[in-house]
């Protein structure tokens, strides 16, 4: 498939990565033609414009990583609410569309919502980024203010939890302390490819009970 951007027309191959300069404006009206469509994805840094079309490992990655979440949120009998997708945008600053977005100690302000102001409203507690293509920084989340970032790259879980106004690399998690996470989804995500995503799931279930 050949790479075209264009006012009327956005096709990428799966895969793809395109640097654009541009400002809010040209990022907005991306987004519109877009509709609502899933693909591709766009981002917005001042100044610049990313578009990124997933190869199916990046959402296979991204809902297997987002079940193992969400069973460890059941077994701490935590209520949460979960988005995907979700555009994250402050005027003029930044557009993000984070691959699944986690309200947990913020689960009532966002139950039932439509849309949610940026400017005023909490932010998720927990975002997800699986980075395939190298389209994906942690400090992008910063604007938002963002408590803790997984990003799955290579093999690795990273996490980050925001201290004033930086994000640290840290083997914990604010949300499952005393959990060694990266290999608990090591092992998950290995069980999932070899046995499939469903055995993976029952047997993390079976490790980790709900409440």
């Amino acid at each position: 498939m050949i790479t075209v951007v264009t006012p009327n027309q956005i096709q990428l191959s799966s895969g793809t990565l395109v640097h654009l300069l541009g400002d809010w404006k040209d990022y907005q009206r991306l987004i519109q033609q877009r509709g609502d469509k899933p693909n591709p994805r766009i981002k917005y840094r001042k100044g610049e414009i990313l578009l990124m079309s997933p190869l199916p490992k990046h959402g296979r990655e991204a809902n297997a990583i987002a079940d193992f979440i969400k069973v460890l949120l059941d077994y701490l009998g935590q209520k949460y609410e979960a988005f995907t997708p979700m555009t994250m945008d402050l005027p003029e600053i930044s557009g993000i569309e984070p691959d699944y977005s986690f309200y947990i100690n913020n689960w009532q302000q966002a139950v039932g919502k439509d849309r949610i102001d940026w400017n005023s409203e909490p932010p998720p507690d927990l975002v997800l980024e699986i980075d395939v293509t190298s389209y994906t920084d942690v400090d992008d989340y910063l604007p938002y203010q963002v408590p803790e970032v997984w990003i799955y790259k290579k093999n690795q879980l990273m996490i980050y939890t925001l201290t004033g106004n930086s994000y640290n690399l840290t083997s914990q998690s604010r949300y499952f302390p005393n959990l060694n996470l990266d290999e608990i989804v090591a092992e998950y995500l290995q069980q999932a490819k070899q046995d499939s995503s469903s055995v993976a799931i029952k047997n993390l279930r079976r490790t980790f009970p709900s409440r």
